[in-house]
């Protein structure tokens, strides 16, 4: 065979290898696209598994508990100082706070005094610290919460109700102007003159716990009778 003779036949086999090599990649995308059918199905099949309907034994509950109760604790402050102040025969205001330790809101409605012969201790300063000399509750001072009685625990209602906020919350404590709920009788010493005073504890409040709309701090309330 000539060498013209032997390139003519290179060049007429040279077709038939690119179209075995063409069917050789069609045959491996056709082994994907079987492939990844294969797998929709698969996924196909397991979607269907879960839309079986599964239903809720009778008496499935889970557990609760309920808080339990603390008492509140009302104190002397001495920020905002007073606006009225007391004088014999005259009425004053009470600056405290209350002090909320429970998990949730406290709202007090009212107060119970002790009786009207209970007296107040003076004290030299607003830090409440040294007793002023003449003017302690057994003189007397004859400084008396106001509208307080013969019977130790009467209540009294407050004109609006306090709502503490529960413990570790904004605006617990709760500090309160009571307004012209202190008073002065008129035998009161003249030792009582530029005296701060200690009142007399409270003998118990009438409060509710539960959620309600906290009061602002520093709020202003008084009892009226």
């Amino acid at each position: 065979m000539s060498l013209r003779d032997s390139k003519n036949a290179l060049r007429a086999r040279r077709p038939e290898g690119r179209l075995h090599r063409s069917r050789g990649a069609a045959s491996r995308r056709l082994k994907v696209v079987t492939a990844v059918a294969g797998a929709l199905l698969a996924g196909g099949t397991a979607f269907a598994a879960t839309n079986w309907i599964v239903g809720l034994s009778a008496g499935s509950s889970g557990e609760a508990q309920s808080a339990t109760v603390s008492n509140l604790t009302i104190a002397a402050t001495a920020t905002p100082a007073a606006s009225n102040v007391l004088y014999p025969g005259g009425n004053g205001d009470v600056v405290l706070t209350i002090s909320n330790p429970n998990p949730y809101p406290v709202t007090i409605t009212a107060v119970n005094l002790p009786t009207n012969t209970t007296y107040a201790t003076g004290y030299t300063t607003s830090s409440l610290n040294t007793t002023q000399t003449g003017c302690i509750a057994s003189s007397p001072s004859d400084v008396i919460w106001n509208y307080s009685t013969t019977t130790s625990g009467s209540s009294h209602t407050l004109t609006n109700a306090l709502t503490v906020a529960a413990s570790g919350q904004p605006g617990n404590p709760l500090t309160v102007t009571l307004t012209n709920d202190a008073s002065m009788t008129s035998a009161a010493p003249a030792a009582c003159e530029n005296t701060y005073f200690s009142m007399p504890s409270l003998t118990g409040v009438t409060a509710t716990g539960g959620a309600a709309t906290v009061t602002t701090s520093p709020a202003t309330d008084s009892w009226t009778s």
